[in-house]
Parts: structure tokens; sequence; C-alpha cells
């Protein structure tokens, strides 16, 4: 029999540690003055899109993104330097 103990749930470590990729940033994700916002199409963000959810770039350790997992459950798809990335599926 094997325990596990002390299992906490990590964020994966998938940052990269180049400067920040070109991000196209098209508007806030839930509303005009959200830091999370709803992110389109570059070379660093095409294998990311899925044609059944928005791809949304929060400020990594902001209030935004706490409170954009909190209300979607969202998890962290891929990082840069500044930014993580979500999947977010359509309802």
């Amino acid at each position: 029999m094997l325990a596990v103990r002390g299992c906490v749930e990590t964020a994966p470590e998938i940052a990269i540690s180049e400067p920040d990729p070109e991000l196209n940033f098209v508007r806030g994700y839930r509303n005009a003055a959200d830091e999370c916002q709803l992110v389109g199409e570059t070379a660093f963000t095409v294998d990311f899109l899925d044609y059944a959810a928005d791809l949304v770039a929060c400020p990594t350790g902001s209030e935004a993104m706490a409170s954009l997992m909190a209300e979607t459950g969202a998890l962290v798809i891929t990082q840069t330097n500044s930014f993580s990335l979500f999947s977010i599926p359509y309802r």
C-alpha cells in the first residue's frame, strides 16, 4: 500500500524564461477594464487556440488572475514572464 502525504497541487512549471512573446490583446475578458484579456492569434498563441474556447491572458499573480481561476475553474495552460494563459471553454 502506498500512502501519499502532504499532497499540494502546485502550478505546473511551464514558464518561458525568454522575454515575453508578442500577444495580441483583443479586449478585457469579463469587462472593458478587466486586467485579464482575450488573446488573438500570434505565432506564440497559435498552438493554444481552440475553436470551442477563449484564450485569456492575465498578469501572473494578479487579483484578476485569482478571481478568473475562482470563477471559471480554469487552469494555467502556459506562462510567459509576465502573463499566465488560460483556455476557457464556451458555455
